[in-house]
């Protein structure tokens, strides 16, 4: 019987290599570019209940950071975050399990 609830991830990429390796690791995604693009591909990802976690390359982070924050500030969840691409980021190790902590406010 199971008693708990199983949350994937989903992947919004402007590079077609990070959503092959993702998809390897058996992680499902979206290929975009432009900024209506990626507000519905975020949005469609939203409305499935199925999905926890939200991967974004960092491209659309530095282009734009308007829109992710203001995903971020309208919904708890899923929790939207910034993977590094291909060309690697300037983030500390890390980071990603100090967003979580933060998001969610528990120790990992």
């Amino acid at each position: 019987m199971e008693t708990g609830v199983t949350m994937k991830m989903f992947l919004i990429s402007d590079n077609i290599d990070t959503i092959i390796g993702m998809r390897l690791a058996g992680v499902e995604g979206v290929h975009v570019h432009e900024r209506e693009e990626l507000r519905e591909a975020i949005e469609n990802a939203m409305a499935d209940k199925s999905i926890g976690v939200i991967l974004l390359t960092e491209k659309f982070g530095r282009e734009f950071p308007d829109l992710i924050d203001k995903m971020r500030l309208d919904n708890s969840l899923p929790l939207l975050i910034e993977i590094p691409d291909r060309h690697g980021t300037g983030r500390k190790k890390d980071f990603i399990t100090s967003y979580v902590n933060e998001s969610i406010g528990l120790k990992l």
